[in-house]
C-alpha cells in the first residue's frame, strides 16, 4: 500500500456484513465509507469520490443496479464490485451492462474479496496511466469521454462493448483466449459463457468493421480466442 490509502465505499443493508467488511478492509490498510441504502450510497459516492465501491444489489430505496447506473450516467468511472447472494447469470450480465467492474457472490471468503479489491484497483490505475485515445482506420476510441466515433460520427455502444474494445486495443497483437478476455475485462472467473463473449464481439464487428464477414481488426484465432490488429 502507498502512503495515501485507497478509500472504499461499502454498501450493504445487512449490518453484520457491513461491519465485517469494514473491519477487514481497515485491517488491510484501506479507508472505509459505509452506506446501508441506495440513496445514501449514491450521495456518498458523488460527494466523497471513493477509489472503489463494494455495492450490494438488494438495497432499500433503490437497488445496487440503479446506484451503478446513475453513477455511470453522471460520468463517474469509479470501479464498482457488485455484492449479491444471487448466482443467476442474468444478474451478472445486467450488472456488467450497468457498469460494474466485477461481481462477488455471497457467501465469499475475506481473502477472495480482498484479492478482488486489490485487482480492480490495480486495473483502474493501469487504465489511468495508459493512452487516452486510440485510432485505427476511421475509428476513434476516446477513453476520457468514453466515446466511439467512425468517420467522424458517434457510434452507440454499450458499456460492455466499449470496455471490450478498449481491452483489445490495449492488448494489440496478442492472441487472447476467451477465458482471459472475460477474466480481464469483467474481473471474474465466471462471466456468462463464451457464447456471451462471442455475441459482444459480433456486435462490435458490426459497428467498426467495413465487412463483418471478413474483419480486419478483431480477428478470430481458431482454437484460442481473438486478436486485435490495426
Amino acid at each position: 500500500m502507498s502512503s495515501q490509502k485507497s478509500r472504499v465505499l461499502v454498501v450493504d443493508d445487512e449490518e453484520a456484513i457491513l461491519l465485517g467488511i469494514e473491519e477487514n478492509l481497515r485491517f488491510a490498510g484501506y479507508d472505509v465509507l459505509k452506506a446501508s441504502d441506495g440513496p445514501t450510497a449514491l450521495e456518498l459516492a458523488l460527494d466523497q469520490c471513493p477509489d472503489l465501491i463494494l455495492l450490494d444489489i438488494m438495497l432499500p430505496g433503490f437497488t445496487g443496479f440503479e446506484v451503478c447506473r446513475q453513477l455511470r450516467d453522471k460520468g463517474m468511472q469509479t470501479p464498482i464490485i457488485m455484492l449479491t447472494a444471487r448466482g443467476d447469470e442474468f444478474d451478472k450480465l445486467h450488472g456488467f451492462e450497468m457498469g460494474a467492474d466485477d461481481y462477488v457472490t455471497k457467501p465469499f471468503s475475506v481473502d477472495e474479496l480482498l484479492a478482488r479489491v486489490k485487482a480492480v484497483l490495480l486495473r483502474g490505475k493501469a487504465r489511468a496511466t495508459g493512452p487516452r485515445t486510440y485510432t485505427f482506420d476511421d475509428v476513434v476510441l476516446d477513453l476520457e469521454s468514453r466515446t466511439l466515433t467512425k468517420s467522424g460520427k458517434d457510434v452507440t455502444v454499450t458499456r460492455t462493448e466499449f470496455d471490450l474494445l478498449a481491452y483489445f486495443l490495449q492488448n494489440e497483437g496478442k492472441a487472447l483466449s476467451r477465458d482471459r478476455v472475460m477474466n480481464d475485462v469483467w474481473g471474474t472467473e465466471y462471466y456468462g459463457t463464451q457464447r456471451s463473449l462471442d455475441s459482444f464481439v459480433a456486435n462490435l464487428r458490426r459497428k467498426i468493421e467495413k465487412d463483418t464477414h471478413n474483419p480486419l481488426h478483431i480477428l478470430t484465432v481458431h482454437g484460442v480466442g481473438y486478436k486485435f490488429v490495426r
